[in-house]
């Protein structure tokens, strides 16, 4: 079902003229053939009110509605992959220079398809803005997740190590420190631990059950003052590992 809100925020509508535009857009393609009549038969309702909805929504009448709404239901429903492909395919190959498509199937297997337990994110300094964009993401797709940062109380992470079935750690220098005492604690306790981190060596990743490396093209620059596509980068690889994720769970689907 295709989410409505963005259409009907700040219309005033009725929850009647709501349940129409949803009716609407779930049959976009025959509610032209059907006309308003039998749209209002199958919604209890009268021709005169999904008239009105078409004014509330600010078009001239149905017809115009219909015309105006298809396009933008038609490119919800229909995505255009070459774009999407485009945008991660121009990157690709650099993503998938220090790192497989085995990995990424190994994140989506211990990680993407955790069901009971939480996944649980730390990362500090501009680490953790990226971080929080991983775990909204998450958060989207279903997953029980728990972020915290440097500025959060150690409490968070220890008080629901029980409860967490993978720990991600995000670190651009890959020494934080903060960073690799919880990466400690939660092979201590046996949790899957997979980390983000610069190419090179480094602690973190080679403390981590699975390491993904991003270029960084200023490796000394630890206060991140200077132009560097390593966090534009990491974002990428979180979309591209979300791509494989989705495109294995329609496949399963079909």
């Amino acid at each position: 079902m295709i989410d409505i809100s963005k259409l009907v925020q700040g219309k005033n509508l009725t929850e009647l003229d709501i349940q129409l535009v949803q009716y609407i857009v779930d049959h976009i393609d025959d509610v032209l053939q059907k006309g308003v009549r039998k749209i209002a038969k199958e919604n209890f309702t009268s021709p005169a009110t999904v008239i009105r909805l078409s004014k509330k929504l600010g078009y001239s009448g149905f017809v115009d509605m219909y015309y105006q709404l298809l396009p933008l239901v038609k490119k919800v429903e229909t995505p255009k992959h070459d774009i999407v492909e485009d945008f991660l395919g121009n990157r690709q190959h650099e993503l998938l220079t220090y790192n497989t498509m085995a990995e990424i199937e190994m994140f989506i297997e211990k990680v993407l398809k955790l069901e009971q337990k939480y996944i649980f994110i730390y990362a500090t300094g501009f680490s953790a803005i990226a971080a929080e964009y991983f775990y909204k993401k998450l958060l989207v797709l279903g997953r029980k997740t728990i972020f915290a940062s440097g500025t959060d109380s150690i409490g968070v992470f220890e008080n629901n190590l029980e409860d967490i079935g993978a720990f991600i750690v995000i670190s651009k220098s890959g020494e934080t420190q903060v960073v690799i005492d919880k990466l400690l604690a939660a092979k201590e306790h046996r949790i899957f631990s997979v980390s983000f981190t610069k190419e090179t060596d480094n602690r973190i990743a080679k403390l981590s059950d699975l390491n993904f490396k991003i270029i960084d093209h200023n490796k000394l620059d630890d206060r991140n003052m200077l132009p560097n596509s390593f966090f534009p980068s990491l974002l990428l690889m979180f979309e591209f590992i979300f791509k494989q994720y989705v495109e294995v769970s329609l496949s399963k689907k079909e």
